[in-house]
């Protein structure tokens, strides 16, 4: 085996681990109502695009959507949600591949927050159920400005672990 054959082995095991541990965070250890969802799944969404970068990442959010909904259904099956899981890893993957400082950090939690959970999503649930836009919107305001503050802190806490963790992964 060459070393760009393992190195692509590596880079699949990695992805596939970030897919599971994605799944088991958004679809078990998570509060899912039908217009909010509190948890921790962007955790490895995150470091997938930390380690691997944006289109890795956004592979790894929208395989982890597609596998979630098809093996685990919370409601019925929306390709705009994965949509919206593809663009939002991706957004992490841009904004803190190469660099996560604090200016990066929030830049890609306002992207992810901001595109994916206030805009697309917001969108999605709209057309899916037929509520009004602003009525679901309004709901899911509160939930993006909490979510992106326990996203800020544990992304900062994640990245003093960066170094260590590209030893280990």
């Amino acid at each position: 085996m060459t070393e760009k054959q393992k190195s692509m082995t590596h880079r699949l095991v990695l992805m596939a681990m970030f897919v599971a541990v994605q799944i088991i965070l958004s679809r078990f250890l998570s509060i899912n109502l039908w217009n909010l969802k509190i948890g921790f799944s962007f955790i490895p969404i995150v470091l997938a695009g930390i380690l691997l970068g944006p289109l890795s990442a956004g592979l790894v959010g929208l395989v982890a959507d597609v596998l979630g909904a098809t093996l685990f259904p919370i409601g019925a099956f929306f390709p705009g949600f994965s949509l919206t899981s593809f663009i939002t890893a991706f957004g992490y993957g841009f904004f803190l591949h190469k660099n996560q400082s604090m200016k990066n950090i929030v830049a890609a939690v306002l992207f992810s927050e901001i595109v994916g959970t206030i805009f697309l999503n917001t969108l999605w649930i709209s057309i899916l159920y037929g509520a009004p836009f602003v009525a679901v919107l309004i709901p899911r305001l509160a939930e993006a400005a909490g979510m992106g503050v326990v996203e800020v802190l544990c992304i900062c806490f994640m990245t003093k672990y960066v170094s260590q963790m590209k030893r280990v992964f």
